[in-house]
């Protein structure tokens, strides 16, 4: 098969109904959040199911999620964490706040989740430390701000996960004016430069296009 975004999607597609299945939780905060108007910028069924593959392998309890948009990457964060762990949430826009808050109760996940609203910058230091995972998703300028403080509020051992790292292939530019490309840049150079994180990324394929993702450890 030639490799096009088309064949991505498709393969995207049989990987979601192979190996995570429908959910109806899920689907329907998909549902309310294209409702609402919100981007389709979500992680992927296949990436979602990582996130819960990761927090479980890790033993997380206390899950710490930048950028909420409208929740489906948040329920999959808090059915993993179990009935004892706790998943902080920032959101930057109160509107979407409210329609990840609906779909976050109606999950049955609610009393697992406290969405704060705000910019990260001004949420991020009124944290209390102690995070097992940290899930950046958010806006790429912030990039180094976010993992700055994912370190300050981890602790060694606390797993990273920095979304949105291929920007279609972008990355490779060093002349690049896009603001999105210059912030992944810089988060990925200083998750390779920190002496605080030991990472690595991987580039991706799929419905959502030319992407990937940066893992990394607090040292």
């Amino acid at each position: 098969m030639e490799s096009t975004p088309a064949a991505w999607t498709q393969a995207d597609a049989f990987l979601a109904d192979t190996l995570v299945g429908h959910d109806p939780a899920l689907e329907a905060a998909l549902e309310a959040q294209r409702a609402a108007g919100l981007p389709e910028i979500e992680v992927a069924p296949v990436a979602g199911k990582l996130l819960d593959l990761l927090v479980r392998i890790s033993g997380a309890r206390r899950v710490l999620e930048i950028g909420t948009l409208g929740g489906y990457s948040t329920i999959w964060l808090a059915r993993a964490v179990g009935p004892e762990g706790r998943v902080v949430t920032i959101e930057a826009e109160a509107d979407n706040a409210a329609v990840a808050r609906a779909s976050i109760d109606a999950a049955g996940v609610g009393d697992r989740v406290d969405i704060r609203v705000g910019r990260g910058a001004d949420v991020l230091p009124t944290l209390i430390a102690g995070f097992d995972l940290v899930f950046i998703d958010a806006d790429k300028e912030s990039n180094t701000v976010y993992l700055d403080w994912a370190a300050k509020l981890g602790h060694p051992g606390t797993v990273i996960v920095l979304d949105n790292i291929g920007r279609e292939g972008e990355i490779v530019r060093d002349d690049s004016t896009d603001s999105k490309v210059i912030g992944t840049r810089d988060g990925l150079r200083m998750l390779g430069d920190d002496p605080r994180f030991d990472a690595t990324a991987l580039q991706t394929v799929g419905a959502k296009g030319w992407d990937g993702v940066a893992l990394a450890l607090v040292v």
